[in-house]
């Protein structure tokens, strides 16, 4: 036994392991006297079957066969460090120098000693960092659109680039001053200023910036204070800062000269100066235009238009459909039509949405600008087009052709279909229905979508000329090339309404309104229909919707005004009303709309305000029968009757064959006692009109309290009764005996009529917009012909002296 530990302490002698040379290590097995406790190998084979297990042991593990000084020692199968039983205070865990025990043999390691105080360098290091982040932070968020933020983050930049200069300045390191991130700071402060709209505190951080010599370049960032300057108007200032910014910039860097030189003609073109501006913009032509763009092409042409340069005109049509742009040799028709379809075609989306519709799933940010290229150059050619096709030739067709044949030469075919519509659209402003008709039925062989747009302006056109029928026609073929049109579903609803198909007609609108949620015309419309077959509810809705969305337009507050107002509302009716003649862009002066507030005030019993809008829709159309009734009728009642007079005549005017008027002219001269006046224009009226009887009852009471001869007229009143009764015989219990009814009997009746209602009846036919409402006339001649000319002397009048009842006003 002894033997085996003395070969162990040899094994562990070698490079390998640790050395046990000393007495105290332990590895030292020199004063171990006893023999091991024997292992369950020995127990079961003794001493001499352990040694010859171990004597079989390969020479490479053991070492046996070989010089035991050099040989390898035994290895474990277990990883270093690692037992199967739970080590002594270390609870199992690997913890070799006992850190997590009490064991008083094996110290525990001390604690790390903590970081010294940093030095200055390292302080305005840290400082520096700060600042950075600082900078690039708000950057970031004035990226995101969140400028106010970003403008704090620069001013907290700034502060603290501040306090660096100054622990420079207190630790004597200014040799170290790092000027760029000083630059850096004062532009990024300066950027974000003007994006907050405080020009003079920027112009103030960039004249700092452009004085400093130790800045390089800081010359080009005049461009930046000639751009607060052309924001603020100082367009000769603009111009000094972008030619002391041209100075600044070499000749090799060509596209940020020409950029400056386009800056400098805007604010030529802001100063009309429209020579100066071409010289600028034309200078862009240079190296064949490589560097011109469409929107300097598209503001040259504009200057040619301001000078009526019919030639050069024409010349920079030319170069702007020449211009070389990234993206426009993929400019495809139906990407074009697209982007051009406008609102009559489209469904009223906005341009974002738009966009989204040209933007296909899959699509990467690099097609994403590509489709925006495309979609500004074709705007900015459509815009030159329109603008330029009525001028360059003698007449507007003759320019509209010159350009669709340009555009289809240089290969801009469904911008020139674009044109067409365009072509047709003068027509229609020149009233000239058939020609554009003729125009737009040229798109039925042309592409599908281009169909569904002319199909769409034709259902349009043949509804305003009620041909109802070619209407549908085309509505149909534009919802079938393309279901989600709303302006075609709205079309095709117009024509099932005309058609008393008023329950298709809604779905229609409602569809159209599924399709887009915007589309004013089918909510309008949805209103309307809903009020024609009485579902007024359901039309306010309508209408409330389109008033959030339009906020203040007329139509549609006249339309809630209209509806509450038949629902008896009469509070919300005035409040709409009022709303509408009040608001800044409502219409003070509409007759229409001061004669309901009139009405509804009159409703109310507020007879100086009724008094008043009467009045002032007088005042703007003096030719509305019911307001010139009811100011007359006003003035009778409070027996002024000289100031009623006018209206009566302005009414003869306006209805000549009712006799009514002047009968009632002169009851006004016999109530101010001017008897000569009334007899006269009694006889005038007899003249004109024998066969009527009021007049010669009038006649023969005026006569009679005159004491002038009336026998005559007599006469020829009972022969006008003799001719009526034979031509109308009526029942003994019926007739009215002579001029048995009295003026005061006549206006009980009138006072005991039934009174108006307020709203009409469901499934009446709604009234148009700002309608001037006129009687019927004979209505109105049954209701003024009550009046007898026979009584006392006193009350023998054709007013009475009782109130007029309410049969005579105007109706609501």
């Amino acid at each position: 036994m002894f033997g085996e530990t003395k070969l162990l302490q040899h094994e562990l002698t070698n490079e390998y392991s640790y050395r046990v040379d000393a007495v105290d290590s332990q590895y030292d097995f020199n004063h171990v006297t006893q023999q091991a406790p024997p292992s369950a190998y020995m127990r079961a084979g003794g001493a001499g079957a352990g040694a010859s297990r171990m004597a079989g042991a390969p020479a490479s593990r053991g070492g046996f066969g070989r010089n035991t000084e050099t040989a390898r020692p035994v290895t474990s199968n277990r990883a270093a460090g690692y037992t199967a039983a739970p080590t002594r205070g270390g609870g199992g865990q690997f913890d070799p120098f006992n850190q997590g025990g009490e064991d008083p043999v094996v110290s525990t390691a001390p604690a790390l000693a903590k970081n010294p105080e940093l030095s200055p360098e390292d302080k305005l290091r840290n400082l520096e960092k700060e600042i950075h982040k600082l900078v690039e932070e708000s950057a970031v968020t004035r990226e995101a659109g969140d400028i106010p933020n970003a403008l704090e983050k620069a001013k907290e930049a700034a502060k603290k680039e501040r306090q660096l200069y100054r622990l420079r300045e207190q630790y004597n390191l200014l040799e170290q001053l790092n000027v760029d991130l000083t630059f850096s700071v004062c532009l990024n402060l300066a950027i974000h200023r003007e994006a907050n709209g405080s020009d003079q505190e920027a112009l103030i951080i960039y004249n700092q910036i452009v004085k400093n010599k130790q800045y390089p370049y800081s010359g080009r960032f005049r461009v930046n204070m000639g751009n607060v300057y052309f924001h603020q108007g100082k367009y000769l200032a603009a111009i000094k800062m972008y030619r002391m910014a041209l100075d600044q910039i070499p000749n090799n860097v060509q596209a940020h000269r020409f950029k400056i030189m386009r800056n400098i003609g805007h604010a030529f073109f802001k100063m009309h100066q429209f020579t100066d501006a071409i010289d600028s913009y034309e200078n862009l032509l240079m190296h064949d235009g490589e560097h011109l763009d469409f929107m300097t092409g598209f503001h040259l042409m504009l200057c040619y238009y301001a000078l009526g340069d019919k030639e050069k005109m024409k010349r920079g049509y030319v170069k702007l459909l020449n211009i070389q742009q990234a993206g426009l040799e993929d400019f495809e028709d139906d990407e074009v039509d697209d982007l051009l379809a406008p609102d009559a075609a489209g469904g009223g989306s906005s341009p974002a949405e738009k966009m989204d519709r040209t933007l296909t799933e899959g699509d990467d940010a690099l097609r994403e600008d590509v489709k925006r290229r495309q979609r500004d150059a074709a705007r900015y050619i459509v815009n030159a087009s329109n603008l330029i096709a009525p001028t360059i030739e003698a007449t507007p067709i003759a320019g509209y052709g010159w350009i669709i044949e340009a555009l289809n030469a240089h290969g801009f075919p469904g911008i020139a279909s674009e044109l067409e519509i365009a072509k047709a659209s003068h027509y229609l402003r020149r009233k000239e229905f058939d020609m554009a008709i003729e125009v737009l039925k040229g798109f039925e062989k042309k592409e599908p979508s281009l169909m569904a747009r002319a199909s769409t302006n034709l259902s349009f056109l043949y509804f305003l000329e009620q041909n109802f029928a070619e209407a549908e026609k085309f509505a149909d073929m534009a919802v079938k090339a393309d279901r989600y049109n709303a302006r075609a579903l709205v079309n095709k609803g117009n024509c099932l309404f005309v058609s008393a198909e008023f329950e298709r007609a809604k779905e229609v609108y409602l569809e159209a309104i599924g399709v887009s949620a915007d589309c004013l015309e089918a909510i309008y419309n949805l209103g309307l229909v809903n009020m024609h077959v009485g579902k007024y509810t359901e039309a306010l809705l309508a209408f409330d919707k389109l008033h959030s969305i339009t906020h203040a337009n007329c139509e549609v507050m006249w339309q809630l005004g209209d509806i509450h107002d038949r629902l008896g509302n009469d509070h919300k009716a005035h409040e709409w009303f009022s709303l509408l003649i009040t608001s800044p862009k409502g219409r003070p002066t509409d007759p229409g709309v001061l004669a309901r507030i009139a009405n509804l005030c009159h409703k109310a019993e507020d007879e100086t305000q009724a008094f008043h809008y009467h009045l002032e829709s007088y005042r703007h159309w003096p030719v509305d029968m019911n307001v010139i009734t009811w100011l007359g009728i006003y003035y009778v009642k409070q027996e002024m009757y000289e100031a009623a007079i006018p209206f009566f005549h302005r009414a003869a005017e306006i209805q000549p064959d009712e006799v009514k008027w002047l009968l009632m002219v002169a009851s006004c001269y016999r109530r101010m006692g001017v008897y000569h006046r009334a007899l006269k224009l009694y006889e005038d009226i007899h003249r004109q009109h024998p066969q009527e009887v009021e007049c010669l009852r009038y006649l023969i009471t005026i006569c009679k309290e005159m004491g002038l001869k009336y026998e005559h007229y007599a006469a020829e009143l009972k022969k006008l009764e003799r001719m009526q009764e034979s031509a109308n015989p009526m029942p003994d219990d019926d007739k009215v005996a002579g001029f048995a009814a009295t003026g005061q009997q006549e206006i009980r009746h009138a006072q005991q009529s039934p009174p108006r209602e307020s709203a009409p009846p469901p499934g009446s036919q709604p009234e148009a917009l700002f309608e001037v409402n006129v009687a019927d006339p004979e209505t109105q001649s049954k209701q003024s012909r009550r009046l007898l000319a026979t009584g006392p002397k006193d009350d023998d009048d054709d007013w009475g002296n009782e109130e007029l009842g309410d049969d005579l006003l105007p109706g609501m």
